[in-house]
């Protein structure tokens, strides 16, 4: 591991106790990114502040240690890093503008459009389709989706398990009425899930595969067929207004670290085990099927997360239906 490079400091942000992560650690990614001497002169100050989950390509970035050098010449004179727990949390701090880019799953985008939060869509990933499942015990008597029915079901509220587990439900005849759903945080839907106080838990990676590694666990369906499960980045509307050539620059840089992360599982898995404190082993598994890229918005993807909308409206889980594309900035749709 290379010697530490610098330090950020610690960020509370709305209450919840998220820390600025402590270490930036060397490592160069070519970026190519080259200025004339006119924009050079154009940029103006600009301190971007990124939130991320611990298992994140912007936690890589942060890793790699090279965007603060990379986003200079745009006239970033800082960049202060906001880890938070779930992708919700981070929509709620850019809603008070705590934040300026942010990365989440795809449900949590959609709650956070229909309640009104100033946000714009500025990138998306590959998709990540078998990184989620549906766990049980594995002397559970729940064999298949349809035995699901009356029984309590884990998952978080407004995040990407909580549309999986709809369209799984679906794809046996079931909705959310047909189960008992139980809202949890990943790390009390754990708890729960082991002392055996819930039935089953709809999570993603890295919990899902830390947990289907135990020995008393089955994975009852995986997400593959049935979501894309891709990354959103999120930036706030005056932000992506005021720079955009930092958020390109900041995409740039990420698709230079997600590149460098398929070469290189080992490096990968050891930067995350410490900090994640997961097996390398079992990590391992989840970088295979982890995607780190940021890549433009496509009408495709889109058409996805309107799915996601349609379907939230239509199950009242958000106040009124929404059309994905109005937040979608046009600067960064392919």
């Amino acid at each position: 591991m290379p010697h530490l490079k610098a330090a950020t400091r610690i960020v509370p942000v709305l209450g919840l106790g998220v820390l600025g992560a402590a270490v930036l650690l060397p490592g160069s990614v070519p970026l190519g990114l080259e200025l004339g001497s006119t924009a050079r002169a154009a940029a103006k100050p600009v301190v971007l502040r990124i939130g991320h989950q611990k298992f994140d390509p912007l936690t890589l970035v942060k890793f790699r240690g090279d965007l603060e050098a990379k986003l200079k010449p745009l006239g970033v004179t800082e960049v202060k890093w906001v880890e938070f727990p779930s992708g919700p949390p981070i929509l709620e701090a850019l809603s008070v503008g705590s934040i300026d880019i942010g990365r989440t799953g795809d449900t949590p985008p959609v709650v956070a459009q229909a309640a009104g939060v100033p946000f714009v869509y500025v990138g998306t990933s590959e998709p990540k389709a078998r990184s989620s499942a549906i766990l049980v015990k594995k002397n559970s008597p729940i064999r298949s989706l349809a035995d699901l029915k009356g029984k309590k079901i884990a998952f978080g509220k407004s995040t990407s398990a909580h549309y999986f587990t709809i369209k799984a439900l679906q794809s046996a005849g079931l909705s959310l009425k047909d189960v008992e759903p139980v809202y949890l945080a990943p790390a009390d839907a754990r708890s729960a899930f082991n002392q055996g106080s819930i039935d089953a838990w709809a999570i993603w990676d890295p919990f899902n595969a830390s947990t289907a590694a135990q020995s008393d666990v089955r994975v009852l369906i995986t997400s593959e067929g049935l979501v894309t499960n891709r990354d959103f980045y999120l930036a706030t509307k005056s932000f992506a207004q005021e720079n955009p050539d930092v958020i390109r620059g900041l995409r740039r840089e990420t698709q230079a670290v997600s590149r460098w992360a398929n070469r290189n599982d080992d490096k990968v898995v050891a930067f995350f085990s410490p900090l994640i404190k997961l097996d390398p082993s079992v990590l391992q598994v989840v970088v295979k099927r982890r995607d780190f890229s940021f890549v433009p918005f496509t009408p495709k993807v889109v058409a996805e997360q309107q799915e996601i909308a349609d379907s939230f409206a239509k199950l009242k889980l958000i106040p009124r239906p929404i059309k994905v594309q109005s937040a979608v900035d046009p600067a960064f749709l392919k």
